[in-house]
């Protein structure tokens, strides 16, 4: 006789069949029929972490003597093996779904109570051993947990960006030191601007996305603080005076995360300042890897026809119709992902100031946007820094040239002959295509000696006192 396709489950609306050996149970059922929206499933951190305050719960639960210790070690055992990913393919419930996180909460119930029953020699759907509601959401409420989980997967996610922006940031750094005795053309306003050297401008790099580091860490500071055991509205109804204290000292511990209640529930239930906080120093350093991304490609732009400064790593066809060309692939990928990142803030900005009174029921789009922003940003960075960055190769010779080519060498002699005539130079020098150097020479208001000293590229790179005495450069001003 074969075993039956589908079991029979109830809950407050009435009967359903759902297939028979799923580990979810009616109310996941349901959520699967409201929101066929996207296909997208929920983040595996945010699966991890929803185990994680479940096995906290349960630790508490237990010791309190709220329930049952063959119960609770069930489901305990239950919500490890969920954080160890076995069950990730029974978490089915879209990510955009009921206001909250309802739906995605009462999956994870449902999927930790047939396991734990299984574990207690039960079937799955009989519910008898471990109830999703009575024993594994014991004093709980999708108000307080989802919250608690959302929070704790964005610290699990940002310890992986955290590795990728250190690789990022040393490469760029050595960079810096292997570029730094080549000079160039800086350029403002996209002109030629004053001498600078090639490695300035890496380590400049470098120090804005670790300035862009910095924020994001301190920003995650505010995601340490907890509403758990807040309950509905944050009052802690049905909760023990101990619980909430011991299960966030539990989830700590269990995650390796530094973790406190929030000394208010109902702020840490009302408001979603810290995912805010986080998603917008994402979206800050979004920004600067776009910048940066940008000046890659201006900076290797050519070969023949561009700036053709620098050289990024050949690492597929450009092309399916010019043969030969090599496009600058990764610097794209940068700007691409970070401009997802920067449309995901904006989602999370509206769905934060969209709460009211007790609760913000957008809860599930920040959960989505900031996750997916921290995974994809890491990866990109992954592969920016591998793949771009470390084989970056600098054509010396054409910096050189732009260095000594550049109208705003001219900005040197302002000491020794006033802006007015160093600015009649640099005229004459986009006149007559004749450098700076020819032309101060021609004029003979400096000998070659000070010539070689005051136009010198390598000298403008870097603070310098005025080679002559006020006097001196009195004379030299009247000269010319």
């Amino acid at each position: 006789m074969s075993k039956p396709s589908t079991r029979t489950e109830k809950d407050s609306l009435g009967y359903k069949e759902i297939p028979a050996d799923v580990h979810y149970g009616i109310q996941t059922a349901r959520a699967v029929e409201n929101f066929p929206i996207s296909g997208l499933r929920a983040h595996p951190s945010l699966i991890r972490a929803i185990a994680m305050v479940k096995e906290a719960a349960a630790e508490a639960n237990r010791e309190l003597g709220l329930v049952d210790a063959k119960t609770a070690e069930a489901i305990i055992q239950a919500a490890q093996e969920v954080q160890q990913g076995k069950w990730n393919h029974a978490f089915v419930v879209d990510v955009f779904q009921a206001g909250a996180g309802v739906s995605f909460h009462m999956n994870t119930n449902e999927v930790i109570s047939n396991r734990a029953s299984e574990l207690l020699g039960g079937k799955l759907g009989e519910y008898k051993h471990a109830h999703p509601n009575d024993h594994v959401n014991y004093g709980q409420s999708t108000n307080d947990v989802f919250p608690t989980a959302m929070r704790l997967a964005t610290l699990l996610e940002l310890q992986k960006l955290s590795l990728a922006l250190e690789g990022l940031i040393t490469a760029l750094e050595a960079k810096g030191k292997e570029f730094h005795h080549i000079l160039k053309s800086g350029r403002t306003h996209m002109m030629d601007a004053v001498p600078m050297r090639l490695g300035q401008e890496f380590t400049a790099y470098a120090g804005a996305i670790a300035r862009a580091k910095k924020a994001i860490e301190q920003q995650s500071e505010l995601l340490r603080e907890l509403g758990l055991g807040g309950s509905a509205v944050g009052t802690g109804i049905n909760t023990h005076p101990d619980y909430r204290e011991k299960a966030v000292a539990n989830l700590a511990r269990i995650s390796g995360q530094k973790l406190m209640p929030a000394d208010d529930m109902r702020y840490a239930m009302q408001s979603n300042l810290a995912m805010a906080s986080v998603s917008s120093a994402l979206r800050n350093l979004a920004l600067e890897v776009i910048r940066i991304s940008n000046d890659l490609r201006l900076l290797s732009s050519g070969p023949n026809t561009g700036l053709a400064e620098i050289n990024l790593p050949a690492l597929q066809p450009g092309s399916s119709i010019m043969p030969g060309k090599i496009n600058p692939v990764m610097a794209e990928l940068a700007a691409m992902v970070s401009f997802q990142v920067v449309g995901y803030d904006t989602a999370v900005t509206l769905a934060v100031q969209a709460g009211q009174l007790e609760l913000n029921v957008m809860m599930p789009t920040m959960a989505h946007s900031v996750l997916t922003s921290i995974t994809i940003m890491t990866n990109m960075l992954r592969q920016l820094t591998e793949f771009c960055v470390k084989g970056i190769t600098a054509n010396e010779k054409r910096c050189e040239f732009y260095a000594q080519s550049t109208v705003s060498l001219a900005t040197a002699l302002n000491p020794y002959i006033g802006y007015a005539k160093a600015a009649e130079i640099a005229k004459e020098s986009v006149a007559t295509g004749k450098t700076i150097i020819e032309i101060a020479r021609s004029k003979g208001f400096l000998s070659e000696e000070q010539i070689k000293e005051i136009l010198d590229p390598a000298r403008m790179s870097e603070p310098q006192r005025p080679l002559a005495a006020a006097k001196e450069r009195e004379k030299i001003k009247n000269k010319s």
